[in-house]
């Protein structure tokens, strides 16, 4: 015995020495190429170089330099990008011998051949892509006035609007679909806090954000259940400049209007191949102004982010390890107001004391405070996250899993300040696991898996307009991408299971307060209410796309997609029965309820052109069980109220269409290199089939037709820009039991300016932008502001009714990198 096991430990040193020769030995058979990218005679700091059919590959550093090593010898197509740049192919021959390289890169005036990331299995071209995807990067996003970064998207992307609550509350909507049917990212996590509530924004700091991508249509196939009407991913600004030094930027903003301002500290500092990257924001406003409704009471706010990430790069991959803090005070408007002055007036009594009638008027003072009222919602969301490649063979292992709690307590008792009304904690644990396999003879494939497990409990609060649940979803896919000479191809099949279930859940009385609250042993042994009864349910559903994209030429192309998507109900639509505070609505849910599912299809056409880009994109989207709201009313028509002062919505289901275009122009004449003439316009309408010709033919939350115009012209370091904003008049809108009226036309117009100024050795020295918006002060309501429903009083002295949207804004933004 002792014999074999000596020969055995013989064997096992023999192997660890040949494993312990093998990357010498495969080092020396193999080559390294280096080099530097540069453009207009500067170097492009983290262009990516890549060898095409292989994992290898890298990004360059602040000079613009690069290295690549273990490759094997032979011919290789080298491919090198960079945003806002062309992409390059070079062929190369690696031997022995290092290679070295000077690359040039052209700078391009159209998004056409961007890099993008979101809902594909590598980072693809724009161009190749049969999805219609847009993208925003922080020049676009900075060059407006934003109240927060959803306000960018909307200016930017035709397509996309949002529904408002007031300047800093704005959910996103894409194609006239919305709440749980976009999915948000940030860095490519998927945001979880309460979406499904009216007044719950995105919980993002608008600071920082480098670009935004954004899918116009089902990515059912990549995330699953709540991507349905699209994606927006938000990505972070990551900049590294030399090694051991620290760096970052500092930027402030104002805004006249509501007295906004808003501060944020960046740092960045890179050490060998670690890189480290924090930033703090802050930002507070009191109340809004418009020429209607002078300031308009309990829309100011609070807000304070913290961010931290570090990364590695190594040869075998990365990884990467970040945390989110979100922290906002947000006031809670009710519209309430003396019916003649049409002075905003506020709550001070509960219940039977309340007289809508009498309340008092709200002081200048109290408008202009920074102070949050006693009426508001606070709300703070925690992420920590990592995500990790590893590159295996020719392929690799692509991992993110991540951790978040949003916490959110809606405070609405006047005479109990400290006694929040809704008070819910949501924790979240994500997991998003994807195979890109080797690349066989043009065929790139990536198989995957996501999914999220998620519990929601009620704390101290008095209303439950939901139950306290439990979900587990799963999904799994299969991502298929190929070039036929002048076709590219993509497309996939995916499998999704979402599990939801919940206790019985009573609502029992604090004889202390008088409030409700959670029902205990001792409220149901008397008797208490269960306003949710138990639930358990699994949804699955199948989903998937297929698309091509055909170049005409390099810079004309053809796309055609279509797509199915999948969306579970949310917790609203199944599980709500009562009050939330925040909105002012009673939402009666229905626990009956089938999965949505949609086919969508997708034509559209581009071209990048000497003095012109053009864009154009049709889409029709079929849905079946198509989930929305309706006031409630009775047998006479007339709404039913089960919580004085708060309107009741009842869910209900039905077979929808909607469909439209976008279509883009943007000319920038060869001659004139310094003008810019950029054009859109977006038109989306949304039907019920089984409701023509009735109240109810048209969906609710449906944008009127948007065109845009914008003339910039940049001289060296400065521009000026004008744009204007036309929006048609909404007359298709749900009219059923008065849900939504209609909603006149208008137009917006706008005027910015920026400068850049650098310091004697050449770099910027600060960035400084002045916007003014609704120059003309005109006193308007989007169809997708909730606040113009906010109206308590059938007459008006002056013939306006609910809130108006801000009026004439002028914004000035500093920035100063170091």
């Amino acid at each position: 015995m002792y014999f074999y096991l000596e020969k055995l430990n013989m064997f096992f040193r023999f192997c660890v020495v040949l494993l312990s020769l093998c990357p010498y030995l495969l080092k020396a058979q193999s080559g390294v190429v280096s080099g530097s990218v540069s453009a207009k005679g500067e170097p492009v700091a983290s262009a990516t170089v890549k060898v095409i059919g292989t994992t290898n590959g890298t990004k360059t550093d602040e000079k613009g330099n690069f290295k690549l090593s273990d490759i094997k010898p032979g011919e290789h197509e080298l491919q090198i990008s960079a945003i806002g740049y062309n992409v390059i192919r070079q062929r190369i021959k690696v031997t022995s011998s290092p290679l070295e390289l000077s690359i040039t890169l052209t700078p391009i005036e159209t998004n056409l051949d961007e890099v993008v990331v979101t809902g594909v299995s590598r980072a693809t071209q724009i161009k190749t892509n049969p999805v219609p995807i847009a993208v925003m990067n922080s020049k676009a996003i900075n060059s407006q006035a934003n109240s927060n970064i959803i306000d960018a998207i909307t200016r930017g992307v035709p397509g996309v609007s949002a529904v408002t609550t007031g300047p800093n509350v704005s959910k996103p909507f894409i194609r006239g679909l919305g709440y749980n049917r976009v999915l948000t990212l940030y860095d490519g996590v998927r945001q979880e806090g309460q979406q499904w509530g009216d007044e719950h924004g995105i919980e993002i700091d608008q600071f920082g954000i480098s670009r935004i991508e954004v899918i116009k249509g089902p990515a059912s196939l990549r995330y699953g259940s709540d991507a349905l009407a699209g994606v927006i991913n938000l990505i972070p600004e990551l900049i590294y400049k030399e090694d051991n030094k620290l760096h970052g930027d500092f930027s402030s903003e104002a805004h006249t209007n509501n007295g906004s301002v808003g501060s944020s500290l960046g740092l960045n500092y890179r050490g060998g191949d670690w890189k480290y990257n924090f930033r703090t924001s802050y930002k507070r406003a009191h109340d809004y102004r418009n020429s209607v409704d002078g300031f308009v009471y309990n829309t100011g706010f609070q807000e304070l982010n913290l961010s931290a990430m570090a990364k590695l790069n190594k040869q075998w991959g990365e990884f990467k390890i970040a945390a989110n803090l979100y922290d906002n005070k947000q006031e809670i408007p009710d519209g309430s107001r003396e019916q003649f002055s049409r002075r905003f007036t506020k709550q001070v009594f509960e219940a039977d004391l309340d007289d809508i009638t009498n309340r008092p008027v709200v002081s200048d003072e109290e408008l202009h405070s920074y102070k949050i009222a006693p009426l508001y919602q606070h709300i703070q969301h925690y992420r920590i996250y990592t995500h990790g490649v590893v590159n295996v063979g020719e392929g690799s292992i692509d991992g993110l899993f991540a951790v978040q709690q949003s916490v959110r307590r809606e405070y609405n008792h006047p005479t109990a300040p400290s006694q929040p009304g809704l008070f819910v904690v949501l924790n979240t644990f994500n997991y998003d696991v994807k195979y890109n396999l080797p690349i066989i003879n043009g065929w790139e494939g990536t198989l995957g898996f996501n999914g999220m497990l998620q519990g929601n409990r009620s704390k101290n609060g008095t209303a439950f307009p939901i139950p306290d649940y439990d979900l587990f979803d799963a999904g799994t896919y299969v991502l298929v991408k190929k070039k036929f000479g002048l076709f590219n191809v993509l497309g996939g099949l995916r499998y999704d299971n979402r599990h939801i279930s919940w206790n019985d859940f009573y609502v029992g009385i604090d004889p202390a307060t008088g409030f409700e609250r959670r029902g205990n042993a001792a409220d149901i042994a008397a008797g208490a209410p269960l306003q949710f009864p138990a639930f358990n349910k699994t949804y699955t559903g199948i989903s998937g796309s297929a698309g091509i994209t055909y170049s005409l030429t390099e810079r004309i192309l053809l796309k055609a997609n279509i797509a199915r998507g999948y969306r579970a109900p949310n917790i609203t639509e199944i599980g709500s029965n009562g009050l939330d505070p925040g909105a002012h609505i009673v939402y009666l849910g229905n626990r009956n309820f089938s999965p949505e599912f949609s086919m969508q299809q997708d034509l559209g056409f581009s071209a990048y052109l000497k003095d012109a880009d053009i864009s154009a994109e049709v889409f029709n989207n079929n849905i079946s069980n198509y989930i929305f709201q309706s006031k409630l009313t009775d047998a006479n028509g007339n709404p039913v109220i089960i919580v004085p002062g708060n309107t009741t919505y009842q869910y209900q289901q039905a077979s929808a269409r909607l469909y439209g275009a976008e279509l883009t122009l943007n000319l920038h004449p060869d001659q004139l290199k310094w003008l810019n003439f950029n054009n859109s316009i977006a038109y989306i309408k949304g039907v019920r089939n089984d409701a023509k010709g009735t109240d109810a033919e048209y969906l609710p939350l449906i944008p009127p037709l948007h065109a845009r115009s914008e003339v910039k012209g940049t001289f060296n370091s400065f521009y000026v820009r004008a744009a204007a904003d036309m929006y048609a008049t909404q007359n298709r809108f749900y009219a059923a039991d008065n849900t939504e009226t209609a909603t006149p036309g208008y137009a917006l117009f706008s005027l910015g300016t920026g400068v850049t100024v650098k310091n004697k050795n050449g770099n910027t020295a600060f960035d400084l932008t002045v916007m003014a918006d609704n120059i003309f002060d005109k006193a308007y309501q989007s169809h997708l502001n909730r606040l113009k429903y906010f109206e308590y009083y059938q007459s008006s002295p002056n013939g306006r009714y609910g809130i108006y949207n801000m009026g004439r804004n002028i914004s000035f933004r500093l920035t100063v990198p170091f």
